[in-house]
């Protein structure tokens, strides 16, 4: 057996099983950045900001914050501050990873996302207004 093969079990292993039906636990973040004004980091952003601190804006604020429990196939809602829902749906769960499906209901659009346990994606939401735009990070079992 190689030695490709053996690590790629044990890690699965390691990983415990997750079950396609069981919930998922989520923490979803909505975050707003801003390319001007004075840089500031919002202090609960902290574990983002290597991640945040590669793109151009020099602001960002946490705006809200969610713990959503989500199953295959249901759909939960974030709003932002402007009105808008981002839909979350995990569309799929393999061992330690979670495939989502993000979507800005009022634009119609969708992205699809896998991220593994102990990762985050974040994820651009707006288009930019007046220098600022909102991103969401989600982090399956936080």
């Amino acid at each position: 057996m190689s030695r490709f093969l053996v690590a790629a079990l044990a890690a699965a292993v390691l990983a415990g099983p997750v079950l396609a039906d069981a919930p998922v636990p989520v923490r979803a973040r909505v975050m707003k950045g801003a390319r001007g004004g004075a840089p500031k980091f919002d202090e609960r952003l902290a574990d983002l900001k290597h991640q945040l601190s590669r793109l151009a804006y020099v602001r960002w604020d946490q705006v809200s914050e969610s713990r959503l429990d989500m199953r295959p196939g249901k759909t939960e809602f974030v709003q932002l501050p402007t009105g808008e829902l981002i839909s979350l749906e995990v569309v799929d769960v393999r061992g330690s990873s979670v495939t989502f499906e993000v979507g800005i209901t009022q634009r119609n659009t969708q992205s699809r996302l896998t991220i593994e346990k102990g990762q985050r994606i974040v994820h651009q939401v707006t288009g930019e207004r007046d220098g600022a735009a909102y991103f969401v990070a989600v982090m399956p079992w936080p």
